[in-house]
């Protein structure tokens, strides 16, 4: 278990601080599991994996994912479930120099900001369109995140989308 790191701070650019969460998309015929990497500060959806199991694999996928494309955060926060708490997640998070930051016991508002991703994608993607197949939900989730980084206001962003608050708040790189 890690410590929960991000009491008091204020984060208001894109990179320093990750989330990252696990949830089930239910379909006609069962469900696929969900795995997300989103910006703290952007609400940006910078990676995403489905999976038929709740096993480590494709949350590592989306994590390495979000670091190959966006470098790496100070902090990555996540809840207390088994797959961020394996050794092999364990591992991947600490070997890039990232600090673990973990939910309080009972404390979803430690992760509020993936927990609201996963309400609006299922009420407003998912519960609309009751996938049959596996890629459909492959498909619409794709979507889904398109929209959602693109177009859609959030009023903690002054109803901008994440992708204009999170590319106009990464630091500007010195030419050589």
């Amino acid at each position: 278990m890690f410590p929960y790191r991000l009491r008091g701070l204020e984060i208001k650019e894109a990179n320093p601080v990750w989330a990252m969460d696990i949830s089930y998309i239910p379909m006609r015929k069962g469900f696929v599991y969900r795995a997300a990497v989103l910006d703290w500060a952007t609400r940006r959806v910078l990676s995403w994996r489905r999976s038929n199991r709740l096993t480590p694999d494709f949350g590592i996928e989306a994590v390495e994912e979000a670091i190959q494309r966006h470098g790496t955060p100070e902090i990555f926060n996540t809840g207390q479930g088994s797959p961020f708490t394996r050794q092999v997640f364990v591992e991947l998070i600490q070997g890039h120099g990232i600090r673990m930051s973990m939910e309080g016991q009972g404390r979803w508002v430690d992760t509020v900001f993936v927990e609201r991703l996963w309400k609006s994608v299922k009420y407003e993607e998912v519960y609309l369109h009751a996938y049959e197949t596996v890629a459909e939900a492959r498909e619409g989730l794709r979507r889904y995140f398109k929209f959602y980084n693109e177009r859609c206001p959030h009023s903690s962003l002054d109803g901008k989308p994440p992708n204009r608050v999170y590319f106009h708040s990464l630091p500007i790189q010195k030419a050589a």
